[in-house]
């Protein structure tokens, strides 16, 4: 029986050691949900395909179009998200990372976003009671395109992302869909609380940041969220809310366009470099 021990522990030994060199200490990862303006709404235009190739993504499933597969590293040549879904605030967050940082450091981004959801479609609890908010076939089909359940492919996503690198961070933009609900910092709090314990990280180590909607100086129609979008903070401390000020929109009021997501995605990358003390 002493024999059997020794060996299990010995088997453990060596697993450990084994994934400890296999994940890359300087490698960034960071997951990215949210509704259709995290998707990229935004045109993807020629200086958006040119990529330094220390910028990765986790491609979130199959994409023939993109000659990607799901669950695998490639640059990150937008569209990062969906198959056919446009720049977005993702792209020009690692961009931005990987400008700043040392040569050494990679960064990484697993997208998962839905147009049209409400944000406890991410509740691993609860998502069955949002998984037809739309009962068009554009929505159902973005749902089923995640097995049905978001939260858990961002999840899965994430695992195997670990094995090649650490999460440093989360990015949020999402918000529409629950205009004027005050309960909404409580719902995300719930989210990110469940995505550190599923993810065996600590919210010290992985804060949240969360970027506002077309505000007022666009005539954002919802621009009414903001104020509950800046009130996150006094519900999760380690959450940081990244302001879309000044960012241009599309015509809609609802989308930016592609020089507000580049505007968009840096501050979220500034926000993170202050947070890591870098700048």
């Amino acid at each position: 029986m002493k024999k059997f021990t020794k060996i299990l522990l010995l088997t453990g030994l060596i697993m450990l050691t084994t994934q400890s060199f296999a994940q890359d200490s300087n490698f960034y990862i960071y997951l990215c949900f949210g509704q259709s303006n995290m998707e990229g709404q935004g045109e993807i235009q020629e200086q958006d395909r040119k990529v330094d190739v220390r910028f990765q993504v986790l491609q979130s499933y199959d994409c023939s179009n993109l000659a990607r597969e799901g669950g695998k590293w490639y640059p990150a040549v937008p569209p990062l998200c969906q198959c056919y879904s446009g720049l977005s605030p993702a792209d020009y967050f690692g961009r931005t990372m990987v400008a700043i940082l040392p040569d050494s450091i990679k960064i990484g981004v697993i997208n998962v976003a839905i147009g049209g959801c409400d944000i406890r479609i991410f509740d691993k609890e609860h998502y069955l009671d949002f998984d037809d908010t739309y009962k068009e076939d554009w929505f159902v089909d973005k749902v089923k395109a995640y097995n049905g359940n978001p939260y858990n492919h961002l999840l899965q996503l994430a695992k195997i992302a670990q094995k090649s690198g650490v999460i440093k961070g989360i990015l949020l933009h999402q918000g529409e869909t629950n205009t004027s609900d005050e309960q909404w910092p409580n719902y995300v709090n719930k989210v990110y609380t469940d995505m550190l314990k599923d993810l065996t990280v600590l919210a010290e180590d992985v804060p949240l940041l969360a970027g506002e909607v077309v505000g007022e100086d666009n005539d954002g129609v919802c621009a009414a969220m903001n104020p509950i979008i800046n009130k996150l903070p006094d519900t999760i401390h380690t959450a940081h809310v990244i302001s879309s000020k000044g960012c241009d929109v599309k015509e809609d009021k609802v989308h930016f366009n592609a020089e507000g997501y580049r505007k968009l995605g840096r501050r979220y990358a500034v926000k993170m470099l202050e947070i890591m003390g870098v700048l």
